[in-house]
C-alpha cells in the first residue's frame, strides 16, 4: 500500500500536466489514466481520484482563493509545481472533512511537497499561503461560533 503522501505525489503530477498543457480535458484523463495504471491498492487509488478530480472540480474556487491570499504573486507568475501544489493544500483545506485530513497535516504536505519538487524557496512560499488561508479558515469558523 502505497502511503498518503505517494498519493499526493501521483495527484502532484497528474494536476502538473493538466496545467502544463491548459487545462485540456483529455490531457486530465490520459494523465489520471495512466499515472494511476500501476497502483494496486483500491484505497490509495481512490485517495489519488478524489484528490485530482477535487481539485479540478473546485478548480475556480480555489485559484480565486489564492489569488486572493497572494496577490503579490498572480497566478500566472507562479511556478507550475507551487501553483499546483498550493491547489492542492487548499483543496485539502477547505474541501476536505478535518477529520479525514487534519489541516496541519495538509499543509506540511504541502510544505514537504513544494520542498521536494519546487525550487529553493518553494516550501517557505506555500507555508506562507496555506498559513494565511488556514488563519482565514479559523478566524470565519470563531466568527460563526460567537
Amino acid at each position: 500500500m502505497l502511503s498518503r503522501h505517494q498519493a499526493r505525489l501521483i495527484a502532484i503530477q497528474i494536476l502538473y500536466e493538466w496545467d502544463f498543457y491548459d487545462c485540456q480535458e483529455d490531457a486530465f484523463e490520459k494523465s489520471e489514466k495512466e499515472k494511476t495504471r500501476k497502483i494496486k491498492d483500491k484505497a490509495t487509488k481512490k485517495f489519488v481520484i478524489s484528490l485530482v478530480r477535487g481539485v479540478k472540480q473546485y478548480w475556480k474556487s480555489i485559484d480565486d482563493i489564492l489569488e486572493k491570499a497572494a496577490p503579490q504573486w498572480p497566478l500566472e507568475k507562479m511556478t507550475i509545481v507551487d501553483r499546483n501544489v498550493l491547489r492542492l493544500g487548499v483543496y485539502e483545506l477547505i474541501y476536505i472533512d478535518p477529520k479525514d485530513v487534519p489541516a496541519k497535516v495538509a499543509i506540511n504536505e504541502a510544505i514537504e511537497l513544494g520542498k521536494d519538487f519546487g525550487g529553493l524557496t518553494s516550501g517557505k512560499f506555500i507555508n506562507g499561503v496555506l498559513g494565511t488561508i488556514y488563519e482565514e479558515i479559523k478566524a470565519i469558523k470563531n466568527e460563526e461560533n460567537e
